[in-house]
């Protein structure tokens, strides 16, 4: 199971390079770089999966030598790169409504040629 996650990952990567190299509208390149974020937390929260393990909330009590946590630290990172990602996203949008106010287009083979 853990493979096909892996797996998933990896397609969403590669799938958001393609979409940021090959295309030439700039909301597909937006939604390219979304695609990375997604696949970049997919791999980080597949890594830090334990099967079989249980929430790091304990007491001491309970605790024993046979108790199996899963990491919190890559769930940690990855709420954390959710945040950013919309940060990011938000801030690539804006970018993209101001570049379609000023030039008329989101093709980024005419903004080139229109800056000179």
């Amino acid at each position: 199971m853990m493979v096909v996650n892996y797996v998933g990952a990896f397609a969403l990567i590669v799938l958001g390079i393609y979409c940021m190299v090959a295309k030439r509208n700039l909301i597909k390149v937006v939604i390219g770089m979304g695609l990375v974020d997604y696949g970049a937390n997919l791999m980080i929260v597949t890594a830090g999966f334990n099967p079989g393990g249980t929430a790091p909330i304990f007491s001491i009590s309970e605790l024993n030598m046979a108790t199996f946590f899963v990491d919190p630290i890559p769930q940690a990172l990855t709420l954390t790169s959710i945040v950013i990602g919309a940060c990011v996203t938000a801030m690539s949008l804006s970018l993209v409504m101001k570049l379609k106010e000023q030039y008329g287009t989101l093709n980024t083979d005419e903004i080139r040629r229109l800056n000179g």
